[in-house]
């Protein structure tokens, strides 16, 4: 028996699946079933997505809840006894308080995007900021994730990533932010739409270099998925070879850039090591040094040994 009801009203945050509905929890699915109000970017797409699993979205439990809030979701036709609301960008200024004060109000709301784990890429962090902020319980109800996903079949270093998300539209934005990213030794996760993907691709292999690591994903967990790792040069030729390629949910996972990796390498670095001496400790100096050059803590630790002797 579900412990739902016996909680206090709370904000949950309700990852769904990306593409496989087989990879829906319970968890989720209890907590949607119960919550007053579902807000969603696409009142359309999730309602296929609860009625597949039965969660109905009309009924007492909303006429309830809309005692004195009423939805102004203009897509509805019975304001107040639909449980979805549509919650996106255009209109997060005006459904924000509204749900804030539902759930003030005793009544538990649930925040799904389209697909995935709700705030990666999508407006839901000023939600959540605004739950924080009025002192209201927010709890995940954890899932898939598409950034997730990706990096883990990548067979990329996975111990420090980053997630850009997506790119510029615009070609002079998107390759001043990547020229930015050129010294970045961790692993880069970003999304991108299909009718940019081969541009996006040209520009990342311009200015990161053609032979740079770089895992392709496209359609994770659906009938037609790619896992495909190359560099950044292959993968554009394979990527404009096939218009299959350039269709579908994509994320691109690029290698951090190519550091130090042997004793042999660590001298290049001795002016930044020898600048860490004079303030910090060898100990000190040789963690804040791993951390900028990516180079390994133990080996910039004798190297800086080696340096204070003289």
């Amino acid at each position: 028996m579900s412990t739902l009801n016996a909680m206090p009203a709370c904000l949950y945050i309700v990852a769904t699946p990306i593409g496989n509905l087989s990879d829906m929890t319970p968890h989720a699915i209890d907590v949607l079933k119960q919550v007053a109000i579902i807000a969603c970017e696409d009142t359309r797409t999730s309602g296929k997505l609860l009625s597949h699993f039965g969660i109905e979205t009309r009924g007492s439990r909303v006429d309830e809840a809309k005692s004195h809030i009423e939805n102004e979701d203009e897509t509805s036709n019975q304001k107040g006894h639909n449980k979805l609301w549509a919650y996106h960008e255009h209109n997060s200024a005006i459904q924000t308080p509204k749900i804030i004060e539902m759930i003030e109000q005793g009544h538990s709301v649930a925040l799904i995007s389209d697909a995935g784990t709700p705030l990666v890429s999508d407006p839901g962090y000023q939600l959540v900021q605004a739950a924080h902020e009025a002192g209201v319980a927010v709890s995940p109800i954890v899932g898939a994730s598409a950034a997730i996903g990706a990096l883990s079949v990548a067979g990329l270093p996975s111990d420090r990533f980053s997630f850009i998300g997506f790119l510029p539209a615009k070609t002079h934005g998107r390759q001043k932010q990547l020229s930015a990213l050129t010294s970045r030794t961790e692993t880069l996760i970003f999304y991108e739409a299909p009718h940019r993907i081969v541009s996006s691709l040209e520009d990342m292999a311009a200015i990161f270099g053609t032979d740079r690591a770089v895992t392709f994903c496209r359609e994770l967990t659906k009938t037609f998925e790619t896992v495909h790792k190359s560099t950044l040069g292959d993968l554009v030729e394979f990527v404009k070879a096939d218009d299959n390629q350039q269709r579908g949910e994509i994320v691109v996972v690029v290698a951090g850039v190519a550091m130090a990796k042997d004793s042999d390498d660590i001298s290049t670095h001795d002016t930044l090591l020898q600048r860490l001496l004079e303030d910090l400790s060898v100990k000190k100096a040789a963690a804040l040094a791993a951390d900028i050059t990516g180079v390994k803590k133990n080996a910039l630790y004798q190297r800086l040994l080696e340096l204070q002797a003289g």
